[in-house]
């Protein structure tokens, strides 16, 4: 069964596009940019501890590479119960890195603050499908 999620396509001043979609975490709504280029989810360390006091940040002893650099200090956290559209992820561990430099530049160009990106592991575990063209991204659950 294919599950069906609006895209929201921003400009990013002859700089390229970035999908955008929406996702719900602790029953509050944030949006997080498609990043096929992201092996892993990361979410905004000061978004995620703002969001949900429940949610235990721990230090990896991984850094992470991208974003410009490879000595960036990086956490994770065990995310439960996220939502993106009608499909329901129950638990997964994202890194956690401080993105602040990102939603500057968000905000400069007048585009919403994003609470991270979502990455390969979920794009490839629910078999995503983005069309840029109609501005919709695809999964299909998987079968148990």
């Amino acid at each position: 069964m294919a599950i069906s999620i609006p895209l929201q396509i921003i400009d990013l001043h002859d700089d390229g596009f970035h999908p955008l979609v929406e996702v719900i975490l602790f029953k509050k709504a944030f949006i997080v940019v498609l990043d096929t280029g992201a092996s892993k989810t990361a979410f905004d360390q000061t978004m995620l501890a703002a969001a949900s006091e429940a949610t235990s940040i721990l230090a990896s002893d991984r850094l992470s590479t991208g974003l410009g650099t490879n000595t960036m200090e990086s956490f994770t956290a065990t995310i439960k119960g996220m939502k993106i559209g009608s499909l329901k992820i129950d638990m997964f561990e994202v890194a956690v890195l401080d993105l602040s430099t990102i939603n500057i530049a968000y905000r400069q160009m007048g585009h919403p603050e994003v609470l991270g990106v979502l990455g390969g592991d979920i794009l490839m575990k629910y078999k995503a499908v983005i069309d840029y063209g109609k501005q919709v991204l695809k999964f299909k659950k998987p079968t148990k």
